[in-house]
């Protein structure tokens, strides 16, 4: 950060300390005035996705549309990029570039996010932005535990009535069931898709594990061609193949049982949510209601849409992704693919394997088998609680079906399975 004007625009208030939780991702609330909040926001609680994702986009996702299945309610599904890529942004910056828009037309008055700590670039810091120009300072990727929504009453204080948030789902979800109370004149909300999450030491770990000079990394990306991207400082790139990471050398919390129990993959409900996971090489946008619209269209024609692509077939993979989480959520060992086969799946799985919205779907199959294989070995009881229908109806062609224990009484009526997994 190294514009003074910039600085000035962003925020980073002093937090008070988290408030001690099981399966929490701290969000923020339990550091909010109001900390008991939690028991009522948190969606390791007591969760009712059909009636959120009613209240905020005016109804629940749609049976006849296999996909909301997978990716909750949406207008529209894109494949987009900006045509000026932004230097820093971890894709083509549509998230900051809408944030941007937002601030200079006065829609908002103040956009909450998070930056890279000064301490530490992968480490985010939530800040409160107030520039558009200042925007520039906190693209990229960081990972780790962010109480961003701990700034609602910090925002609030400063006279913020109109507001922005850039958010991972478990920060939305809690945002979204607290959205009534908190009183902001208009609240635009911007997500993220996330799936697995870890603390930002955790992350050095894995960062040594893949260089020599991991100091020397500025940038990581898990692509949707099977591969993990590395830039470095002096401007080399690295590729490696998921199959070729050295996933078995982490220890066996790296990903929280929180990220391995989460259902809301695809951040059902923010404005608008923007991936890479169904946008087969470009970034990919899930129009989810009118304000996700109005948003998108404030980046006018600096932003190039296309219909998402689809290729490839699904069922192997995610039983094979099934067997082993069944073996490792029992505590068994992982079964490993023999060295000299590593580079040759390498090579098949971006030509043959899903691809586009395809991997999409099956990134949202794997993600629901995790979650219920690792709830019923360490949290059977919550069950119930925290898996809606519709997770069961993608699990159905999997033979992955509830017990009377593990159904919602009352639960909402069950959609019907999608096609059978190709």
């Amino acid at each position: 950060m190294n514009d003074q004007a910039d600085l000035s625009a962003i925020y980073a208030p002093a937090l008070p300390p988290a408030a001690p939780r099981g399966l929490c991702t701290d969000c923020g609330v339990s550091r909010m005035q109001n900390h008991k909040a939690c028991a009522t926001a948190c969606q390791f609680i007591q969760p009712d996705y059909p009636a959120l994702e009613a209240q905020v986009h005016g109804r629940a996702r749609d049976p006849a549309k296999p996909d909301e299945l997978y990716f909750g309610p949406h207008l529209r599904m894109l494949r987009a990029r900006m045509a000026n890529p932004a230097a820093g942004a971890q894709w083509t910056g549509i998230v900051t570039g809408i944030a941007a828009r937002l601030l200079e037309t006065g829609a908002v008055q103040a956009v909450l996010t998070i930056a890279p700590d000064p301490t530490d670039s992968w480490k985010p810091m939530p800040v409160i932005v107030t520039e558009a120009s200042a925007l520039a300072q906190v693209r990229g990727m960081r990972m780790g535990y962010a109480p961003l929504l701990a700034l609602l009453e910090p925002a609030r204080a400063r006279g913020f009535t109109r507001i922005a948030i850039i958010g991972i789902p478990c920060q939305v979800h809690a945002l979204r069931r607290l959205e009534a109370e908190l009183g902001f004149e208009a609240l635009y909300v911007i997500g993220t898709p996330c799936s697995d999450n870890t603390t930002t030491e955790n992350f050095h770990l894995f960062l040594n594990l893949l260089d020599e000079r991991p100091e020397t990394i500025t940038y990581l990306e898990f692509r949707a061609d099977y591969h993990v991207e590395l830039r470095f400082r002096d401007g080399r790139v690295r590729e490696i193949p998921f199959l070729q990471l050295p996933i078995s050398k982490l220890p066996a919390d790296f990903f929280p049982l929180t990220c391995r129990t989460c259902v809301d993959y695809t951040n059902a409900a923010s404005d608008i949510t923007v991936g890479y996971m169904g946008g087969g090489g470009q970034q990919w946008l899930l129009v989810r209601n009118a304000r996700g619209q109005e948003m998108l269209d404030l980046l006018g024609e600096s932003v190039i849409t296309e219909a998402p692509r689809s290729a490839g077939r699904r069922k192997a993979a995610v039983a094979g992704f099934i067997a082993n989480t069944e073996r490792a959520a029992g505590g068994l060992p992982l079964r490993a693919m023999p060295d000299w086969l590593r580079p040759l799946m390498g090579w098949l799985m971006p030509r043959i394997g899903p691809r586009g919205v395809e991997f999409a779907r099956a990134r949202l199959e794997m993600k629901a088998a995790e979650s219920v294989l690792h709830l019923r070995q360490h949290h059977p009881a919550r069950l119930r609680r925290m898996v809606p229908s519709h997770v069961w109806a993608l699990l159905a062609p999997y033979g992955i079906t509830p017990k009377p224990s593990e159904i919602r009484t009352p639960d909402a009526a069950r959609p019907s399975p999608p096609a059978a997994a190709r």
